[in-house]
């Protein structure tokens, strides 16, 4: 399926119309004068037009890796790498657009959008479950505000001076006066009062009393009380008691009060600290250099001295070895956890069906090869990274994409903003398999060389086109200096 170049041209030409001239307008323009009112024109890296190898769908690429618009089934996406990228898909009613990623971005799905600024300038809005509209806006951390359909959900705050926020920072709710000489905050039923945060706050919830003036002294209190779960069941919510003074050096913890495992933790650090409970007990003296953990419910017993240098483990839930960052060989029935002169050799896997996933690292993200393999399907994904050589990667389906160059991929695996605004500038070579069609393709240099094959047919195309050479079932053509031979 071939890109028309007449539709592409009058939708350019639309463009042109609407706004200034780009990129694209100019390559209209300019398309007449070079002959191209065929279907299928190739002229890489100056202009090159072709089908996907891996999805259906045609993508145009010009000025080497600088322009590029691509079209699958309703969705259609264009870039300037590396400065911006946009797409937009009328059938989900989405659309995103990227500015010198990750400077500035544009998502909108539906009525719901979101428009931020280096993450520090941010406007949010469009329709929720219990709202007609929510509108926020943020300026990081200096302004924060919401405007809603629903009166109660509206919030403000002023950069230090004064605010009330709801469902932000990791809290239900929080008040502030001048912080942090005064805030309030609440998560669930917990409402703690701060006063010169965090030197002093006092905390309270059913069944709960706490207050501390750190790093000097403190204690919170909770008793055992009782909730109704989603499934209309009263469950018992476990109790605690703890102190501490001099924080880190003396503290003393009584947890899962009324539960199956009370456990009480007591310690004078460095000299000494200790845990006991039913299901698991902890001796440490000097801090952090003799440890002995006996973890009756997992079923195994470690020595470390001093942690996290030396560390022994033997039993049925764990097996350790460890003379960081010489030697490493842990493993269970579910994880194994390898190294070797840290961090030049490290190896993971983790087998929880349906998932097998095993990695291997040199170099942190110098090499490295992650396979994750379906236990009940046999589906396998991999990647292989090899920085700043090249990238390479199969999905589930069985397709894959081998890239050289590949500066950024090893850090951001799987990062689409880097493969659409970034991976273009950079990427010599790159080469597409898909093994349910057939289909394969090939470029060097922006197209300056490209092959592109089905089970039918074969396409090369060299030195902008100077030389194309197609094979399908209607015969075969050459051309030559744009010449059909």
């Amino acid at each position: 399926m071939r890109f028309n170049v007449k539709i592409w041209r009058k939708r350019t030409f639309l463009r042109v119309m609407k706004g200034p001239i780009t990129l694209s307008a100019f390559l209209w323009l300019m398309l007449p004068l070079c002959g191209l009112a065929q279907d299928s024109f190739h002229a890489g890296p100056l202009f090159d037009q072709f089908s996907l190898t891996l999805a259906p769908g045609q993508r145009v690429e010009a000025a080497g890796p600088f322009w590029h618009e691509e079209r699958q089934a309703s969705r259609e996406a264009w870039g300037l790498p590396p400065l911006l990228w946009a797409t937009r898909d009328p059938e989900t009613d989405s659309s995103e657009f990227r500015l010198i990623y990750p400077v500035m971005s544009y998502v909108r799905y539906g009525g719901q959008y979101r428009w931020q600024l280096g993450q520090l300038l941010s406007f949010a809005g469009g329709p929720s479950q219990q709202e007609k509209v929510r509108n926020r806006v943020t300026l990081f951390p200096i302004y924060f505000s919401q405007r809603s359909s629903d009166p109660s959900q509206d919030y403000a705050g002023y950069g230090p001076f004064y605010g009330h926020l709801k469902n932000r920072l990791f809290r239900d709710e929080i008040s502030y006066l001048m912080f942090p000489a005064y805030s309030r905050t609440r998560k669930d039923v917990v409402v703690t009062d701060n006063y010169l945060y965090p030197v002093f706050h006092l905390r309270q919830a059913p069944g709960l009393r706490g207050w501390q003036l750190w790093p000097l002294a403190g204690h919170e209190h909770k008793d055992i009380t009782t909730r109704t779960n989603g499934f209309k069941d009263v469950e018992t919510v476990p109790g605690h008691d703890q102190r501490f003074a001099l924080w880190p050096i003396l503290f003393d913890r009584h947890s899962g009060l009324g539960s199956d495992n009370p456990a009480h933790e007591l310690g004078v650090l460095p000299a000494y600290s200790a845990l006991r409970s039913p299901k698991r007990d902890s001796t440490t003296v000097l801090w952090p250099f003799f440890s002995r953990i006996d973890e009756r419910e997992k079923k195994y017993r470690e020595w470390q001295a001093p942690w996290p240098l030396v560390e022994f483990a033997r039993g049925q839930g764990k097996h350790t070895t460890r003379l960081w960052p010489f030697y490493s060989h842990a493993y269970n029935s579910n994880l194994v956890d390898n190294f070797y002169l840290w961090p030049v050799y490290k190896y993971n896997r983790i087998r929880a069906d349906p998932l097998d996933s095993q990695q291997t690292r040199i170099l942190f993200f110098l090499y490295n090869d992650l396979t994750a393999k379906s236990t009940e399907t046999g589906a396998c994904r991999r990647r292989v990274d090899l920085w700043p050589l090249f990238s390479w990667r199969q999905d589930l389906d069985g397709n894959s994409r081998f890239q050289a160059l590949a500066a950024l991929e090893p850090f951001l695996p799987g990062n689409p903003s880097i493969e659409h605004e970034y991976a273009p500038v950079y990427s010599l070579w790159r080469s597409d398999k898909n093994p349910k069609t057939g289909a394969a393709s090939q470029s060097l240099l922006w197209n300056l060389y490209r092959r592109q094959t089905t089970p039918n047919s074969r396409t090369v195309s060299a030195c902008f086109g100077l030389y194309q050479h197609e094979v399908s079932p209607a015969g075969k053509r050459l051309r030559l200096f744009y010449i059909p031979l």
